[in-house]
């Protein structure tokens, strides 16, 4: 790259100049938005799965309860386990559908564990390849997604549409 030319990530800005104080990005919104633009995969009876805007790698899920919580032991026992099996179905249809060799799977619980929505419980489901974190990554302090997000939502959305729904 030399320094010179130019990176391209028009998708950033919207992540950078949105507003992220305001209303939480897990609860629905007063005005019903279809799925397919919330990037919503899956909903069950007490969680949902749902493509993170701004990944980490692609195809990057987030599985989230519809209450509004930022504790899991405050959660109902119902709600855990359900979203125990959400994360393992996001985990086989990962691999079958993207053949990633590997997962990262996390809760980030409270603002000082880095959690970017704290006040609403949400666990993240990372694919990984070998090779996937790169020099950009370690020394460009930026990620590489190699594919549009609504083209992985479409590679996921039949996997997902498998699940009983909610």
């Amino acid at each position: 790259m030399g320094g010179q030319d130019p990176l391209w990530a028009p998708w950033r800005m919207e992540y950078v100049s949105s507003d992220k104080s305001g209303r939480c990005i897990f609860c629905e919104p007063a005005e019903p938005i279809p799925d397919r633009e919330r990037l919503i995969l899956h909903r069950g009876e007490r969680v949902f799965v749902v493509l993170n805007r701004f990944p980490y790698t692609a195809a990057h899920l987030m599985v989230a309860p519809y209450v509004h919580e930022g504790r899991l032991e405050r959660l109902d026992t119902e709600t855990r386990a359900e979203l125990m099996e959400r994360i393992a179905d996001c985990a086989r249809i990962l691999e079958a559908t993207l053949g990633c060799l590997g997962l990262n799977v996390g809760l980030n619980a409270g603002a000082a564990a880095g959690a970017g929505f704290a006040e609403h419980l949400h666990f993240h489901v990372v694919p990984r390849w070998p090779g996937d974190t790169n020099f950009m990554t370690v020394v460009g302090e930026l990620r590489v997604i190699p594919e549009h997000i609504e083209r992985t939502w479409d590679k996921l959305a039949p996997g997902f549409a498998e699940l009983a729904p909610a």
